[in-house]
């Protein structure tokens, strides 16, 4: 009997839900700011996953081969956070036209306008809002030898579409415009935002669509912190590794913009 009751108790953990899925229904987030972590429960219909840059190649051989090597556990963040509700806008800037047509891109476009308290444009980093970077990224290539940036940049961007690993549904989104992904989220009363991708010191912070903007505009934010990457050298300062150079970079985030979750809120390891 108490083997019998051991197997009972074994399966009715492996039946368990997800880690982020509360009874009513609700994502379960450890919001991380610093030292301090709060769980918060945001509603599924009322959040949304940005996939920030994820593209297909890269100027850097580095930077692609990273991309390449989180493609899959962020394609399962997705699909676990798609199944529970939540919307995914996919926003590989620069390629939207390759989308063109198709009823993703159409969801977004369709949207109606939703008048903004600030303009949509690039966020620069605002030293009256923020302190420095902690790291010096003024080489986007840590790659020996390094990658002749200039040379491929001279041709055209080398992306042409989002990484395929990356799984775009009839019920997602394609846009890198952060109007019309505002105004789909407005549309929606979405009211918080889950960040992922491309580059932590760049892109995911300075875009229209972006970390910088969504905190300003008011959305709750939170940065899904192993599912981002930054463009660091270790030659250069702090001399840290890349790892910890893009741990640095989230610790920057979290003091202040917004808290990082770990995927592990929504995934099972």
């Amino acid at each position: 009997m108490k083997h019998a009751a051991w197997i009972l108790m074994l399966l009715s953990a492996c039946a368990s839900p997800r880690p982020s899925e509360m009874a009513d229904g609700s994502l379960t987030l450890h919001a991380r700011r610093g030292e301090k972590t709060e769980t918060v429960s945001w509603k599924p219909a009322e959040t949304g996953l940005i996939i920030c840059d994820m593209w297909d190649t890269h100027t850097c051989a580095g930077a692609a081969r990273r991309v390449a090597e989180m493609a899959p556990k962020l394609n399962a963040f997705v699909e676990a956070a798609r199944k529970q509700g939540v919307l995914i806008v996919h926003a590989p800037s620069d390629v939207i036209k390759f989308y063109e047509g198709t009823p993703e891109r159409q969801r977004a476009k369709d949207a109606p306008l939703a008048k903004a308290s600030i303009p949509f444009k690039w966020n620069r980093l605002d030293p009256t809002r923020e302190g420095p970077l902690p790291i010096d990224d003024s080489d986007w290539c840590d790659c020996t030898p390094k990658c002749p940036i200039e040379a491929i940049a001279k041709k055209g961007w080398p992306w042409k579409r989002q990484i395929e690993t990356i799984r775009i549904d009839g019920a997602d989104a394609v846009s890198a415009d952060g109007q019309e992904i505002y105004n789909l989220f407005e549309q929606r009363g979405i009211k918080n935002v889950i960040m992922t991708g491309v580059h932590t010191n760049m892109c995911v912070l300075g875009r229209s669509f972006g970390i910088r903007q969504m905190v300003m505009l008011g959305k709750n934010v939170v940065l899904a912190r192993d599912l981002t990457d930054g463009l660091y050298d270790p030659k250069k300062p702090p001399h840290v590794s890349h790892d910890e150079g893009v741990a640095l970079l989230v610790g920057h985030i979290e003091r202040y913009w917004c808290a990082s979750i770990p995927s592990s809120d929504l995934l099972r390891n």
